[in-house]
């Protein structure tokens, strides 16, 4: 299953959108363990092999979540 991660950069406007293999808990784990370092960072390494850095003193936010692609049709 291919999970989503939000990620929100301090004094950015767009957010990171990064679809990764690994679970919820472990992406979960990887942002805190990076929080929780001094000088932390959170990587991420996409489906497509892509790694993202993002210094974990910058983080806004984390949204992780069941990716939706493939859906098709209407919400009402």
């Amino acid at each position: 299953m291919t999970v989503e991660v939000k990620i929100g950069v301090q004094n950015t406007a767009r957010e990171l959108v990064i679809e990764t293999d690994e679970s919820n808990e472990a992406v979960a784990k990887l942002v805190a363990d990076s929080i929780a370092a001094a000088d932390g960072v959170l990587t991420l390494t996409d489906t497509k092999g892509k790694v993202t850095v993002v210094p974990a003193a910058k983080l806004a936010y984390v949204e992780i979540g069941r990716s939706t692609a493939g859906q098709v049709g209407f919400r009402s």
